[in-house]
């Protein structure tokens, strides 16, 4: 990985390419800094992109935009892990605290999208956009630490692991980032949505999503006396095939609960019962009621299906965020800032997604709203998130810049 020497060069080498769809929209000063800046917002994006770090090893990533931030004069304080940053901007008249956040980490992934910038780090790629929320966050923050002047204060909560669970939402809070705030938000990139639009949502906007792991042991032996053994296989099997569906006989229909197993592993030989076998995979759940039940829902069924093998059993339930609810007041204002600095027709419809995200943790100490970025850019098939071919049109870049700076002037 480059130093930080060699990475502000191949920024300012690296070719612009994107082009702002709502230029002129206002106000003034906005359109100015789009102008002067954006090519480097999106050299910057392309640098990012190309250097991908993981959940609590953002450190290149942290410290590239702790000096952009402080060549704008914005001090900024890195999280006490070592990764992710906090500042403020004082918009220099009484006004509520505005939080905005963006995630910072990539995924364990290997980009097949293409681009001239892809990946150059094996296994590990922003196959989740992480790296254009990240630049339009600080892209915001160039512009309001520019802006003549608005209402009130604007925290930026530049956020590791987001991809990790449990993840940095809750260092945020540990960390005090989230005190006094009145509201924060959020954009996600959405490859189902076009360029220019901004997908908004009252109420659950993505799922809650927990992670189930069950090691099912015995003592082992010969297929042909299964008799003096415990059939793990079987166990295993019966747990897999039976749990997801006595989970929706337990929880109400309407929470939308989603048991999907992504990994089973038990055995090597065909004439050999295995000592030990595991079971791993996801729960989501469109509902928080229902998310608050669902451990001990899946803990009681699981004991009660392998009770007649015999099999020992240690089942690890690791509870992972809830899902983003979009405060109405929130989304109201998200809803006249796209308005007025992207368009009327740039407002969209978003449906409650079974991804989940760790800002709803955030939302538990301050209400907000998550936002879906159009990303989509018409004309290449679309290909979905932490997928291996992913990319965004970077023309999303000045509409996510417009949406978080109106966002705020919306507030005051």
């Amino acid at each position: 990985m480059a130093d930080r020497d060699d990475a502000s060069d191949e920024i300012a080498d690296a070719p612009a390419g994107a082009t702002d769809p709502a230029a002129g929209r206002g106000p003034d000063w906005l359109d100015g800094m789009l102008a002067t800046d954006l090519p480097r917002l999106v050299r910057l994006r392309r640098h990012i992109h190309a250097h991908p770090e993981l959940s609590w090893h953002e450190n290149a990533t942290t410290q590239l935009l702790h000096d952009a931030l402080a060549a704008a004069g914005v001090s900024a304080q890195v999280l006490p892990g070592g990764t992710g940053l906090v500042a403020e901007i004082d918009g220099g008249a009484p006004g509520p605290v505005t939080g905005l956040r963006a995630d910072i980490d990539a995924l364990p992934v290997t980009e097949a999208s293409g681009l001239p910038f892809a990946s150059t780090v094996d296994g590990v790629a922003h196959a989740c956009g992480h790296d254009v929320h990240t630049t339009i966050l600080l892209g915001a923050a160039l512009a309001l630490q520019a802006a003549p002047g608005f209402a009130g204060r604007v925290r930026l909560l530049f956020q590791p692991a987001e991809e990790r669970m449990p993840g940095g939402s809750h260092q945020l809070v540990a960390s005090g980032a989230l005190d006094g705030i009145d509201r924060i938000f959020a954009l996600h990139c959405d490859p189902r949505v076009p360029v220019g639009q901004v997908g908004l949502r009252v109420g659950a906007i993505t799922s809650a999503c927990d992670m189930i792991e069950l090691e099912v042991t015995g003592p082992g032996g010969h297929t042909s006396r299964p008799h003096l053994t415990v059939d793990v296989v079987g166990a295993l099997t019966t747990v897999a095939a039976r749990l997801p569906l006595l989970v929706n006989r337990r929880l109400d229909p309407r929470s939308g609960a989603l048991l999907v197993w992504g990994a089973i592993q038990a055995g090597a030989a065909s004439n050999v019962i295995p000592r030990q076998g595991q079971l791993r995979g996801t729960l989501r759940v469109m509902d928080r009621a229902a998310w608050d039940t669902a451990e001990q829902i899946v803990t009681e069924l699981i004991g009660q299906l392998l009770a007649p093998s015999g099999a020992r059993y240690q089942l690890t339930y690791i509870r992972g965020v809830p899902p983003v609810v979009n405060d109405a007041e929130a989304v109201a204002q998200l809803q006249r800032a796209v308005s007025a600095g992207v368009g009327t027709d740039a407002v969209a419809d978003a449906e409650q997604s079974a991804g989940a995200e760790d800002f709803a943790v955030l939302l538990d100490h301050a209400p907000g709203a998550l936002a879906r970025l159009g990303v989509w850019d018409g004309l290449e098939p679309r290909v979905d998130l932490h997928s291996t071919g992913f990319r965004a049109d970077e023309r999303a870049i000045p509409v996510g810049v417009r949406t978080l700076v109106h966002t705020v002037l919306a507030g005051a």
